[in-house]
């Protein structure tokens, strides 16, 4: 499951938990608007509904981490403007969710969960979470996810002359590692005295948390990061994915310490490591050496068409002892590796799919050909050629440096965008106990004009 679903079932599966399941009850909605996100609202149903559950979860992970009332649910108003955003912004850009996808990601969330639709919707409704209101949620969560996904995509290509330049570096690392953090944010373009401010905070967090505050409700209380909620887990990352910074604090820690407040280009961080694992061996991969024949499904060839031309081919070769390479070329439609008699060179299993791993597992012994199989693009036999076991260490290394650079690209570009969502627009709260620096007081007319929508 991806990150963006992960944190939608947080939110709002928390009843699949028999625990936090008691906890969770309904609420009655109410009307009042609490906060102005440009030209949407943010009602006191909706805060009060997601204060609730994620008060339950925190309640089920640890009680401790707890923090006062007010502070969550500032936390949570916070996550749900940014939220607002980030879907105003998908919908004006022209991204688009249908009711066939709603239905297929509810239908993934159902079986992640071990439960079918039937059964999640009886689950929701145990917990006073209508099903029409989690279906908008549902389409709300993929709006932002393929939001993002854009955004990521303006950071660029990642260029051979890159990964050289990284791998010269050093910075390459193996291993994975599970760290937590707290970003105390700065305002984009941050005054001196802003900048003052946030470090001032960000040293009495630590100091609290030097004091014996648990980490993660630390997090929860104080964090300007959208993990802030889930005591700021990073959960197990590779190595090479994460910041350079946090790689160079972490080495220095072991497992259960945590940093010195760190500066970085967005705030203020405190990084905490939960623990280590791996690196520093060699990659051996087993590769294979086959050879196939694809007959391609068009508008001229049937999918039954196809197949059977791909059982008639493997009966000449294994009944009839004809040339696989031979027939390759004759009849095979895959221009790469037709002219080569089929041959498909030395690859790892998953390098062209599922499809082709599967087949390639049901053959035991050299020149052995498959059974006909189908993909996307049409009908399949296999021939194994050999298998190998080959020290790929330095291609590893290679797509681990293109990895981190496409990714602290992409990092940076979602930051640095999400960042100026928010300076560019106007957000306001409406109730006075959510005012604050970043939450100006709304005036009255914007008030009317959101009551008047």
């Amino acid at each position: 499951m991806n990150k963006l679903f992960a944190a939608f079932l947080a939110l709002f599966l928390v009843a699949t938990a028999p625990v936090a399941r008691a906890q969770i009850q309904p609420v009655e909605p109410l009307d009042r608007i609490v906060a102005i996100a440009e030209d949407d609202v943010i009602l006191q149903s909706e805060l009060d509904r997601a204060v609730t559950q994620i008060q339950a979860q925190i309640q089920h992970n640890n009680p401790q981490q707890l923090p006062p009332m007010d502070v969550l649910r500032s936390q949570m108003l916070d996550r749900l403007i940014m939220n607002r955003l980030q879907i105003q912004r998908a919908s004006s850009t022209g991204i688009r969710v249908t009711d066939n996808e709603v239905d297929q990601a509810i239908g993934r969330i159902a079986q992640s969960n071990n439960i079918d639709i039937t059964q999640l919707r009886s689950a929701l409704a145990r917990d006073g979470v209508d099903y029409d209101d989690f279906r908008k949620q549902t389409k709300e969560q993929i709006l932002v996810q393929r939001l993002q996904q854009r955004i990521m995509q303006g950071a660029g290509n990642v260029s051979d002359a890159e990964v050289d330049t990284l791998l010269a570096s050093g910075n390459v690392k193996t291993g994975e590692i599970h760290l937590a953090h707290i970003l105390i944010a700065t305002p984009e373009n941050a005054s001196a005295e802003q900048i003052q401010t946030a470090k001032q905070k960000a040293d009495d967090v630590k100091k609290q948390i030097d004091g014996g505050l648990d980490f993660a409700a630390a997090a929860i209380r104080y964090s300007n990061a959208q993990d802030a909620l889930e005591g700021g887990d990073l959960q197990w990352r590779p190595l090479s994915a994460l910041p350079e910074a946090f790689v160079q604090i972490a080495e220095t820690l072991t497992p259960g310490q945590v940093s010195q407040v760190v500066r970085g280009p967005n705030g203020f961080h405190i990084i905490k490591v939960v623990d280590k694992r791996g690196g520093g061996s060699k990659q051996l991969v087993t590769e294979y050496h086959a050879r196939h024949i694809m007959i391609p499904v068009t508008e001229l060839v049937s999918s039954a068409e196809a197949q059977k031309t791909a059982a008639d081919l493997r009966r000449r070769i294994v009944d009839g002892k004809e040339d696989f390479a031979k027939l390759a070329k004759e009849y095979s439609k895959d221009p790469p590796t037709a002219n080569l008699g089929g041959d498909m060179g030395w690859f790892p299993i998953d390098r062209f799919g599922t499809a082709v791993a599967t087949a390639l597992g049901s053959l035991k012994a050299n020149n052995e050909v498959s059974q006909p199989f189908q993909t996307d693009v049409g009908w399949h036999i296999l021939q194994l050629l050999g298998k190998r076991d080959a020290d790929r260490t330095v291609e590893t290394q290679r797509e681990q440096a293109r990895e981190l650079i496409r990714q602290r690209k992409a990092e940076d570009e979602i930051e640095s965008t999400l960042r100026q969502f928010r300076s560019d627009s106007y957000i306001c709260a409406v109730d006075p106990a959510y005012v604050t620096k970043e939450r100006q007081a709304c005036s009255g007319a914007a008030i009317k004009k959101a009551e008047s929508k």
